[in-house]
């Protein structure tokens, strides 16, 4: 291993090398590195920054409930942790390598389970891509199809990687943003009031379009995009021209597994397979074979009140209720979702009580009011304008972002931090 780095870095100073007969190694890479204009590659050009890790180790700070992060607070369903360790004490050669773009009966699972759903017959070796988690996932597809000067259409809000991966490839970034539009009286608001100007989307076409990024439900807000119930990948035409993304983080609550996998036509995904095989190459063998046990266990269940697939949505919706309740009681106004484990918050009511809270000339309101609530109030949210585009952040500054995909212990301490709240609003 040594001998390779060395080997590295002499190919790097060669040129230097014959300037001073006899100079050290150590001398010549400080000459490298003292003529280099720049150290860090200019795709890393303003996309340094990551907001989560600042809300994050305010909330590590104190007694604070995160709410923010999304991701579950207990653990997978018993099935899935039997066959998780069943992988690590049974077969030893799962401790080694398999092949390159999927263990095989992982992806074989996942053709024959969602070959049904997308009412396509999904070939194993060619349909199906096992990456590391549904980000790297992500990140394959921009650096597989995504060129310099290529156009990608983003919806706002956005989950936050979506502009920073198609900048890293060279790519340019075209927002457009579903916008809200009033509740009937009376009514709950909800998601689904959230539109899309179709003459708007059209608009953004342009000869140099290279891709859409559709994430349904969307992350923050929760609102479906299915056209007619389905999935877009199944919709006619839309197949050769798609790719599917998902991961077992969100399908058995595991997100630390980091199992993902992107379904699509060959003729897009053997560009993903190249830039996989010369990058991460290999994703863990044992997590692939405990999700694919999960999955072959959830398709003889499918359907049935037994599958974790009916029991988990069934459970996400009482704790999504049960969190719409309580954020009412000290005057949010929760946006109820279609799908996902997210809602949003409208706190402009607090904007106008408390225009001018702590916080930069600059800095949107939501951001200011999150911090805020982990000091005084001791829970921990996500603001919304980190999901949009610099130029439309302060025009959706009065929203922050919950998770409740949590524990009831979770739940219950929320509950007693929205008490205390409710009791300091009283007269």
């Amino acid at each position: 291993m040594f001998r390779n780095a060395a080997a590295i870095c002499l190919h790097l100073v060669g040129p230097l090398w014959g300037q001073k007969s006899g100079a050290s190694l150590t001398r010549c890479l400080h000459q490298t590195l003292a003529m280099a204009k720049r150290l860090q590659a200019r795709r890393l050009d303003g996309i340094d920054h990551n907001p989560w890790v600042e809300f994050v180790k305010l909330a590590s700070e104190a007694d604070v409930v995160n709410l923010g992060q999304g991701f579950p607070d207990f653990p997978p369903p018993d099935f899935a942790l039997e066959a998780f360790q069943h992988a690590v004490s049974g077969d030893f050669m799962l401790n080694q390598y398999t092949k390159a773009f999927g263990y095989p009966p992982l992806t074989k699972i996942l053709a024959s389970f969602f070959g049904k759903l997308l009412g396509q017959e999904l070939d194993p070796l060619k349909n199906v891509l096992v990456t590391v988690g549904a980000y790297g996932a992500l990140f394959t597809a921009f650096q597989a199809l995504v060129d310099e000067g290529d156009e990608v259409i983003i919806i706002e809000p956005f989950f936050d990687c979506y502009e920073p991966m198609t900048l890293m490839a060279g790519g340019l970034p075209v927002f457009v943003s579903l916008k809200p539009s009033p509740a009937q009286d009376g009514e709950l608001d909800s998601s689904s009031n959230w539109q899309l100007d179709p003459m708007e989307l059209a608009s953004k076409f342009t000869p140099r379009t290279k891709a859409l990024v559709l994430n349904t439900p969307n992350n923050p807000l929760g609102k479906n995009h299915k056209v007619a119930g389905s999935i877009p990948a199944s919709l006619p035409g839309m197949w050769e021209r798609t790719l599917t993304v998902g991961s077992a983080g969100k399908t058995f609550s595991a997100t630390g597994w980091k199992v993902g996998w992107v379904l699509g036509p060959d003729r897009l995904l053997r560009h993903l397979r190249t830039v996989h095989q010369n990058s991460v190459f290999h994703c863990p063998t044992q997590a692939q074979a405990a999700v694919a046990q999960s999955f072959e266990r959830e398709q003889l269940h499918f359907g049935q009140p037994s599958s974790y697939f009916v029991q988990l949505p069934q459970a996400v919706q009482r704790s999504r209720d049960h969190m719409v309740q309580s954020l009412q009681s000290v005057g949010l106004r929760p946006i109820v979702p279609q799908g996902s484990y997210f809602l949003i918050i409208d706190v402009s009511d607090f904007k106008k009580k408390m225009p001018d809270l702590p916080g930069a000339a600059d800095e949107p309101y939501d951001r200011r009011f999150v911090k805020w609530m982990i000091k005084n109030k001791g829970l921990m949210a996500i603001p919304v304008s980190i999901f949009f585009s610099l130029p439309h952040q302060k025009l959706f500054d009065h929203y922050i972002r919950f998770c409740f995909m949590k524990d009831e212990s979770t739940l219950q301490a929320m509950d007693e931090k929205l008490q205390k709240w409710k009791e300091g609003l009283r007269p």
